[in-house]
């Protein structure tokens, strides 16, 4: 654990649990809203939250070269993250403005 500050973990935890927050935020948005399409955008959120447990994790070993695997396994969750953010967000486009 000594690759990474006390400030700097604080804000690695942080940052996850703010991205929990945000997926359940999401998630009652859509329910109080009658709108079950919204339950897409929190889903397509779980792969930038896996990315970044990755990172957490990575970190935590001190960033050993055995674990290096999790750094290209972090890239991808990341791009994959990115593409279904994409995604939910454009279903969520009304019809008018998708075209």
């Amino acid at each position: 654990m000594h690759a990474l500050s006390l400030p700097t973990w604080w804000i690695h935890v942080a940052s996850v649990l703010e991205w929990v927050l945000a997926m359940a935020a999401v998630i009652h948005w859509g329910e109080r809203r009658g709108e079950t399409e919204w339950r897409w955008l929190a889903l397509a959120m779980l792969p930038a939250l896996v990315s970044a447990m990755a990172a957490c994790t990575w970190h935590l070993f001190d960033n050993p070269r055995e674990l290096q695997g999790l750094v290209v396994f972090q890239a991808g969750t990341t791009l994959l993250g990115n593409v279904a953010l994409a995604a939910a967000a454009w279903t969520l486009l009304p019809e008018r403005s998708r075209s």
